[in-house]
């Protein structure tokens, strides 16, 4: 129960943040994402916060 709820969240903020600051105008790239157990216990914005910032961070290195 706990692992389907921590997919559906992560599903989620990949849709709804993930993939608009991936296909800004960068070339196509696939997205892999591991948890470790203290993710099952994370708030809805712990989540978010952590996911969104490494993405910004990937997305801002210089090729």
């Amino acid at each position: 129960m706990e692992r389907n709820r921590l997919k559906r969240r992560l599903k989620e903020i990949g849709r709804t943040m993930v993939l608009g600051a991936l296909f800004d105008g960068r070339p196509a790239a696939d997205v892999l994402v591991r948890t470790r157990p203290q993710a099952y216990e994370a708030s809805w914005d712990e989540l978010s916060v952590t996911v969104t910032g490494v993405v910004e961070g990937l997305c801002s290195q210089d090729s």
